[in-house]
């Protein structure tokens, strides 16, 4: 069986955009999205395996391990499904890397890349966090882990509907669920030094909130290097989670740059 997901269709001459949530998260994180990119587009939202509607006890029939490689062809399988050659690919968090991924294996399938609250490296301090879970992630209750690793990556009192948000739909998954995701996140880096080295020829949007403190960083310093299709647009007095804390000026900010690329 397929992962769950849900579409929008309204005409074959418009392009798809499909939205890719975040680790812990589901497709409705984006429900500031849909009514404006449903005017204008064609929607596809995803869940992730095990996120979401996509429980992995009810799909018995996946590839069971979890890798980006699988985690990318959980998606094209849905695009080949409903016939989506290509799509605008808009992701928050974990879900720019599994962009990245799709686009890595199979850029005839992606227009663009949208990659909101991008994480490109896992600095010093996100490492130190990493292992501290990777020690305890059998001790404590992953919504423990959760809870405590979303507060460190979105620490302000305006942050707080995105915390809550991602906190929430966390609780919708399963202690083995969490634990695989977790253990696949944790070997990423060798996989983000490649994404850094290499820029591919594909238009590229990262939109980051100032106060994302853990991520931003590295994406300030990978645009000194990805200088041919890539722009950064830096959202004041927002963090992490752009496309919640931030929900007017990232959906305009990302239908302008889909536009644009539409009108060339």
């Amino acid at each position: 069986m397929m992962i769950n997901y849900t579409k929008y269709f309204k005409s074959t001459s418009l392009p798809w955009v499909t939205f890719i949530h975040g680790a812990g998260g589901s497709s409705s994180i984006w429900f500031r999205q849909i009514k404006s990119f449903a005017k204008k587009y064609n929607v596809l939202l995803i869940d992730l395996r095990g996120h979401g509607n996509s429980k992995t006890n009810v799909l018995h029939g996946m590839r069971k391990k979890y890798t980006l490689d699988n985690i990318a062809l959980d998606v094209l399988e849905v695009m080949d499904y409903e016939k989506i050659e290509k799509s605008h690919f808009a992701g928050i968090s974990l879900g720019t890397i599994v962009i990245r991924q799709i686009a890595e294996d199979h850029p005839e399938r992606v227009e663009s890349m949208i990659m909101g609250g991008a994480i490109m490296k896992l600095n010093v301090r996100s490492q130190i966090l990493m292992r501290i879970g990777f020690i305890f992630k059998s001790i404590f209750p992953y919504l423990f882990l959760y809870k405590f690793f979303a507060f460190i990556i979105m620490p302000k009192d305006t942050h707080k509907e995105s915390r809550n948000l991602f906190v929430r739909e966390a609780k919708k998954l399963y202690q083995q669920e969490f634990i695989k995701w977790y253990k696949m996140t944790a070997d990423i880096n060798p996989i983000l030094r490649l994404f850094r080295n290499i820029e591919l020829p594909i238009p590229t949007l990262y939109i980051m909130g100032e106060e994302d403190h853990m991520f931003l960083p590295s994406i300030q310093q990978l645009m000194k290097k990805h200088t041919s299709f890539s722009k950064l647009i830096i959202v004041e007095n927002c963090g992490h989670v752009v496309n919640v804390d931030k929900t007017e000026i990232f959906n305009t900010e990302v239908s302008n740059f889909i536009d644009g690329l539409t009108l060339k």
